[in-house]
């Protein structure tokens, strides 16, 4: 599975700010994503920036880009992202 870096910023944000980890628990966290396996790659910028034009954030339009780039599917939970992206973008279902 494909992901930019930001992808681990952002469970790292979500984790420090919204569930309010402490240190030791980020720690063991940023072990864990690393543990993962994740096939890290960046999406070239000027696909970014087209995906940006269209409405996206930056940082949303990274992981569009990036889908695009490698031909493979999107899942998200972002409904902003299935509106704009329906060719690549299919909805989580957990």
């Amino acid at each position: 599975m494909a992901v930019p870096s930001l992808m681990f910023l952002e469970v790292v944000n979500i984790a420090g700010r919204r569930w309010s980890w402490d240190e030791a628990q980020l720690l063991e966290l940023a072990g864990a994503l690393d543990d993962l396996g994740f096939d890290v790659a960046e999406p070239e910028l000027r696909l970014v920036t087209a995906w940006t034009a269209r409405g996206l954030t930056a940082y949303d339009s990274t992981y569009v880009a990036l889908a695009e780039e490698r031909a493979s599917p999107l899942l998200t939970d972002d409904q902003r992202v299935l509106d704009v992206a329906p060719a690549l973008a299919r909805p989580l279902v957990v």
